[in-house]
C-alpha cells in the first residue's frame, strides 16, 4: 500500500466539492481543536498523554488525505485548509515543545523561520496561496516532523528518559528540520517562478481572480 498519495484512484475523475462539509475537512477541524489540548498537557508535564494526543493529531494529516482521495471528498476549502492546518500545527507543536524545554531551540528556529519567510513572500507576491503542489520532499519532511515530535515526548516519560529513544527522536527531528529548510527553499523558488510565468502572460500575480481557478493551480 502506497504511503504518499494513499487512496489515489488511478484514472478516476475527481469532483472538486464546493461545500465545507466533507469528512476530510471535519477531520482537519478536529486537528485544530486538539492543539490547545496538546499545549495544556505539555504545560502540565503530562508527557505520555501529550504523546497520545500528538500521535492522533499527526495521524489525521494522513487520514484526511486518504479519505479525500479514496472516497472522492476533495473540496475547494480543503485545498487551502489542509496545508494551513499542517503549517499551523507544526509551528504550534514545535513552539510548545521548545517553550517547555522538551525539544532544543534549533527545532523551532528551523521550522518557524522558513514558514514565516514563505508566508511573507506569498502574501507579497500572490496576496494568498500560490496554489503549488506539495512536493514529495515536503511530504516526507512533514512525516519526519510529525513522527519525531511524539517520539521526543515519549522520550521524556520517566520509563524512557535518558535512553536511546532520546537520540533517535532528535535524529528524526533533525532530518525533518533539514528537509523542511530544503522544501521551503524549493517552494520559494517555485513560487517566484510561477510569478514570473504569470507576468510573462500579462497577469499580475496578485490578481488572483485571473488565474486562481486554472487547472493545475
Amino acid at each position: 500500500m502506497r504511503f504518499i498519495g494513499a487512496g489515489t484512484r488511478e484514472g478516476f475523475e475527481y469532483t472538486l466539492h464546493e461545500t465545507f462539509w466533507t469528512i476530510p475537512n471535519v477531520i482537519t477541524v478536529v486537528r485544530f481543536l486538539l492543539l490547545p489540548v496538546f499545549f495544556w498537557l505539555v504545560a502540565d508535564g503530562a508527557y505520555l498523554a501529550a504523546f497520545w494526543v500528538l500521535a492522533v493529531l499527526s495521524s489525521t494529516d494522513w487520514v484526511d488525505g486518504y479519505i479525500a482521495r479514496r472516497f472522492d471528498q476533495l473540496s475547494v476549502i480543503g485545498q487551502w485548509l489542509d496545508p494551513l492546518a499542517d503549517r499551523l500545527s507544526l509551528m504550534i507543536v514545535t513552539i510548545t515543545l521548545v517553550v517547555f524545554s522538551v525539544a532544543p531551540l534549533w527545532v523551532v528556529l528551523a521550522v518557524v523561520i522558513p514558514d514565516l519567510v514563505l508566508l511573507l513572500n506569498v502574501v507579497v507576491l500572490f496576496k494568498g496561496s500560490p496554489q503549488l503542489t506539495v512536493s514529495v520532499l515536503g511530504k516526507i519532511r512533514t512525516a519526519c516532523l510529525l513522527v519525531g515530535a511524539p517520539l521526543i515526548l515519549l522520550a521524556r516519560t520517566p520509563q524512557l528518559e535518558d535512553t536511546v529513544l532520546t537520540l533517535t527522536a532528535e535524529l528524526v527531528l533533525a532530518a525533518g528540520c533539514l528537509m523542511h529548510i530544503a522544501a521551503s527553499i524549493d517552494y520559494l523558488v517555485k513560487a517566484h517562478g510561477k510569478a514570473r510565468q504569470l507576468r510573462r502572460r500579462g497577469i499580475r500575480p496578485r490578481d488572483r481572480a485571473l488565474w486562481a481557478n486554472e487547472a493545475g493551480g
